[in-house]
């Protein structure tokens, strides 16, 4: 295996076996007898130049994500010294060819030769090696040096781009809003935003509003004046004056009754709140956070949220991406829950390397089922499955998967389709697919086999596509006055969805 970075001085890919952006199949241990390996990579940088890869007790080297050089191998007793061995395939994919390895790929037993398309290597797939060891085989980029945890577990490339993220808008005092299916650690990135922002010595109020009864919204979060209202027996500050001088995070921002979007508008642009039962309004010095798993186009489409409150909300998105689409974390976060529970129990114990005599506490056949299912509920539908499993298996000197897990594990055992692609998300697959779908976002989510907030985030992170924010009134008006009125043809020629072009027309300037 090369030791030298994966750059274009180093690889030459042979004929009919193209370069693609750089990236290569990986290796990621999801799980090893030894524990304190998971999460550690190895690209099978050969590929790129044409040559075959073995997988197996002495090749390839394994190390820590980002470090280039160096590392180690699986060196389990229990896992055979000859190799499975991968071949790239002319017009792209690779091939795997077990041998007489006991080979698993994603829960199936594999004794003959299997190929692989790009598609399926860039989206995950599942290796079980002798009943000891699992590995994600998927695409890879260079290694980078890693960035600064900031409280998030993982290596993924899609959670160090969100460090990256918060890293560049954290010392910026403006609002940022986060977005992410539920579960993906909203409040995490904003703890994260706050300790390295300004206000790292002031408060950080969390606030989530699904759990706000509509009724004491506004003075649950603006405050009341005693008298103001009956029962308003003292006076009471309010989420705003608790937060001053610091973050004020607001989860589930989508769930705010009309009222408070109006006062929280007003707040957001004169720096004022007005309390109930106050004759004046009151200065608040406040960092605004907020956070939805909503689609909060829709709501803006249906009149359901104001779309000049979306604006003043969004002086930076930030998009946090689904578990499913960092699948090589499934192991590191396995360990870290593991870890945490089994403290709490008493029985850290279990996560001390195993040899080959001692039967393994945590089946590598367990892991992977939890490598292939689909995580709805994400990271924190992890968490909690870990904690069920510990508790269920207390006491016990292997693992017991209870009526709860196994029911989980049995309503889906597989991730989401794959994209219907070869290789990365690149700006040009995503340009043709928005242009196919004629912009819809929803449409192109599901061709491109990704979430809709990844979708959103692709779109806000590539240079080559406009958005609707940014296009000037006068050039819309006038492509619209072409388009003799229609929307559709307006859209397409702008290349913007027709849904944020109503969205700017709308708003007009943000």
């Amino acid at each position: 295996m090369s030791e030298g970075p994966l750059d274009e001085s180093t690889i030459r890919p042979a004929a009919g076996h193209p370069v693609r952006a750089f990236r290569v199949a990986g290796l990621t241990l999801l799980h090893h007898p030894d524990p304190a390996r998971v999460g550690e990579v190895a690209r099978l940088v050969e590929l790129l130049s044409g040559k075959q890869s073995s997988l197996s007790r002495s090749a390839p080297l394994f190390a820590p994500p980002g470090m280039v050089g160096g590392g180690a191998p699986l060196a389990d007793p229990g896992v055979s010294r000859k190799p499975v061995v991968v071949r790239p395939v002319a017009g792209g994919g690779i091939s795997i060819e077990p041998g007489e390895v006991e080979l698993q790929i994603d829960g199936v037993p594999v004794r003959e030769l299997r190929t692989l398309s790009d598609a399926q290597v860039e989206a995950g797939v599942v290796l079980e090696l002798a009943g000891r060891v699992v590995v994600l085989l998927h695409g890879l980029g260079p290694p980078a040096p890693p960035t600064e945890a900031l409280g998030l577990v993982g290596a993924s490339e899609g959670l160090e781009r969100t460090r990256e993220d918060i890293l560049r808008v954290a010392d910026l005092d403006v609002p940022v809003l986060l977005r992410g299916e539920t579960g993906t650690g909203k409040e995490l990135a904003a703890r994260a935003l706050h300790a390295r922002g300004k206000r790292r010595n002031g408060p950080f109020v969390s606030v989530n509003m699904a759990a706000v009864p509509p009724e004491t919204a506004v003075s649950e979060l603006f405050g009341h004046l005693a008298g103001a209202f009956t029962g308003a027996t003292r006076t009471r500050d309010g989420h705003f004056v608790e937060a001053s001088g610091g973050t004020l995070f607001l989860d589930e921002i989508a769930d705010l009754p009309s009222e408070v979007q109006s006062m929280l508008l007003r707040a957001l642009d004169s720096g004022e709140i007005q309390q109930l039962g106050a004759s004046r309004p009151r200065r608040v010095d406040v960092r605004l956070i907020a956070a939805t798993d909503a689609d909060l186009e829709d709501r803006m489409a249906s009149g359901g949220f104001r779309e000049q409150l979306f604006h003043r909300l969004a002086g930076y998105q930030l998009f946090l991406p689904p578990l499913r689409e960092r699948r090589d974390d499934l192991g590191r976060l396995l360990q870290h829950f593991l870890r945490e529970e089994l403290q709490n129990t008493g029985e850290l114990r279990r996560l001390e390397p195993s040899t080959r005599g001692r039967p393994l506490w945590l089946p590598a056949e367990l892991v992977s089922r939890l490598a292939r299912h689909s995580w709805p509920g994400n990271v924190r539908q992890l968490r909690n499955v870990v904690r069920q499993i510990v508790i269920s298996s207390r006491g016990l000197e292997q693992v017991r998967v209870d009526s709860t897990v196994a029911g989980m594990l049995a309503e889906s055992a597989s991730p989401r389709p794959a994209p219907a692609a070869r290789g990365p998300i690149t700006d040009e697959l995503l340009l043709e697919t928005l242009q196919a779908q004629q912009w819809k976002t929803g449409a192109a989510a599901e061709a491109l086999g990704i979430s809709r907030t990844t979708l959103y985030a692709l779109i806000d992170r590539s240079p080559r596509i406009r958005k609707a924010r940014d296009l000037p009134l006068e050039e819309i008006r006038a492509c619209l006055a072409e388009c003799g009125g229609d929307l559709d043809a307006a859209a397409e020629r702008l290349k913007v969805s027709k849904r944020a072009l109503q969205l700017r027309l709308r708003g007009g300037d943000p």
